[in-house]
């Protein structure tokens, strides 16, 4: 299928968009014909999106319910929704703190359920008219489908992606509304490169990051972004429910 039209006429709502998969995937979707509206808490982050053709931006904080709402109602219409922001914690249980908890919660689950109820009516809509609807979700292969060492917060907030996703995908599946989520495993991504940089020795901790994966590498946004597009167009019309592992063998 020609990749500029495989998406055609489909309305795309990006969140985490400033950069990273977000980004990668809001341009991937563009360029497949979607009309794109990349949204991020960081303003500066949205400058260059804002020269590619199919992308218009919105400035969206996914931890105020009312933000998504005013952002959500000025839509119209929406095919597909991706659930791209989230943060990462360190450290193990014994390390965690409550506020560390309640801000894992609130970004990477809480944020997912706000931004699906809001966008329900339109998605529904989109459905209804035989369009297709899609939500796409981020998890991580740190989640139900393996542990790994000091994620003890992240890792219980994918996993909880992963319940939130498989209960939205079962509660519609009937009305045309396919909800499924990716799991990636390391990403080279610049909030990846901070949280090495926060290290001692930023070499050390990029060496232990490549040495867990099984390709021997970090994967690339852009090697994610085509696994988005795939969800939310109409190729993956009999898909829900389904957690995509997309992590270079971390999982084998």
């Amino acid at each position: 299928m020609n990749t500029s039209t495989r998406m055609a006429g489909k309305r795309v709502l990006v969140t985490a968009a400033g950069q990273g998969i977000g980004r990668a995937s809001a341009v991937a979707l563009a360029a497949a014909g979607a009309q794109v509206l990349a949204t991020d808490v960081n303003p500066a982050l949205l400058d260059g999106l804002r020269d590619v053709p199919g992308v218009s931006t919105a400035v969206l904080d996914v931890t105020h319910k009312d933000a998504i709402e005013r952002t959500v109602s000025g839509l119209g219409a929406l095919d597909a929704l991706f659930n791209c922001a989230g943060l990462v914690h360190n450290g193990s249980i014994a390390q965690a703190t409550d506020a560390q908890w309640a801000q894992g919660f609130d970004l990477n689950v809480r944020s997912q359920f706000w931004m699906i109820q809001c966008a329900l009516p339109l998605l529904l809509t989109s459905a209804a008219a035989g369009r297709g609807a899609s939500i796409i979700n981020m998890a991580s292969v740190c989640s139900s489908i393996k542990g790994l060492p000091n994620r003890f917060i992240y890792g219980a907030t994918k996993a909880a992606v992963i319940g939130l996703t498989k209960s939205v995908a079962a509660d519609y599946v009937g009305q045309g509304l396919r909800c499924n989520a990716i799991a990636p495993g390391t990403v080279d991504t610049p909030s990846l490169q901070d949280r090495i940089n926060a290290n001692a020795d930023p070499v050390a901790a990029r060496a232990a990051f490549v040495a867990r994966q099984p390709l021997g590498r970090l994967a690339q946004a852009h090697e994610i972004a085509p696994l988005v597009v795939y969800l939310a167009s109409d190729e993956s019309a009999f898909v829900t429910g389904q957690v995509y592992t997309i992590d270079g063998g971390i999982s084998i």
